[in-house]
């Protein structure tokens, strides 16, 4: 491997080796000392925690290998190259955090009481782990393999298809686990979906507005000149009039939502606005990749 496509590598793994720690440390540190639950096959290694105090770093491994192969054959090899790494990665942090927390080097979360700020705190840590290796192209094996087969073939959000999954091994925990606490679980599924969609989609999110107006090239002027931002002109012909006029598209970040707002309305009090979520946005003032 040369050092071009070695440093391309090292691009890619670094960040999922973080975000499988990331991942292992809110399982260990929030989820299992506080008797809560998962869903995937982390949910079934939680399980077989509870009930026969096996290592989930063992029962990750071992259940991961034929879903890893499922893998190999669906979504190829560079793929999978990335998903070998996430699971191992997995595996050994899953280790070494179980070695700390046995030394009594790390001290694990532990309630009696607010379980909701312990289904907080680990719905952020697993979704920003799992958010941060999907969004680098690794998986940590289990439902993420899934969720990542069905995002490539049918373009399913992987955070909306990792909730099912999670609530179907979820529901079966209720056969060992009291239901209060998978209430509590349900809460860190969500979250950790909701993470991993905002991580996924990019934090760069901003608004495109769409404006109808009989002053379109004013407006637009004005957009290029004081807000320094690109704008777009769309022919257009309206259903009821027939009469054809320009319709201005133009993105912004979060911040300049009014002040585009207060600009269109200064040139034309009536235009008509259409703002829509924009994620992930890259190019000339946005983020460059």
């Amino acid at each position: 491997m040369n050092t071009t496509k070695l440093s391309a590598f090292m691009k890619i793994t670094m960040p999922i080796l973080l975000g499988t720690a990331i991942y292992a440390f809110g399982l260990l540190y929030f989820i299992i000392p506080n008797k809560l639950t998962e869903g995937g096959v982390t949910g079934i290694t939680v399980l077989l925690k509870y009930g026969f105090g096996i290592s989930p770093s063992l029962t990750t491994l071992v259940l991961n290998i034929p879903l890893f192969l499922i893998g190999w054959k669906m979504l190829g090899g560079k793929q999978i190259v990335y998903t070998g790494v996430g699971i191992g990665s997995l595996t050994f942090f899953l280790w070494l955090f179980e070695l700390l927390i046995d030394q009594g080097w790390l001290v694990p979360f532990r309630t009696q009481q607010d379980y909701i700020l312990a289904s907080l705190y680990a719905g952020v840590t697993l979704g920003a782990g799992l958010g941060i290796v999907f969004r680098y192209g690794g998986t940590t094996g289990g439902s993420d393999i899934i969720a990542r087969i069905l995002n490539r073939k049918f373009g399913w959000s992987m955070g909306q298809v990792i909730l099912i999954t999670d609530v179907l091994i979820i529901g079966l925990s209720l056969f060992f686990i009291p239901i209060e606490k998978i209430l509590y679980t349900l809460v860190a599924v969500f979250i950790a979906s909701k993470v991993i969609d905002f991580i996924q989609e990019g934090a760069y999110a901003a608004r495109a507005f769409m404006i109808i107006s009989d002053h379109a090239e004013a407006i637009a002027e004005l957009i290029t000149k004081d807000m320094d931002r690109g704008v777009t002109l769309i022919p257009a012909i309206g259903a009821y009039s027939k009469q054809g006029k320009n319709v201005v598209y133009c993105v912004v970040s979060r911040q300049e939502i009014r002040r585009l707002s207060l600009l269109v309305k200064s040139v034309d009090p009536r235009a008509f606005m259409v703002i829509n979520d924009v994620h992930d946005v890259q190019g000339e003032g946005f983020r460059e990749e």
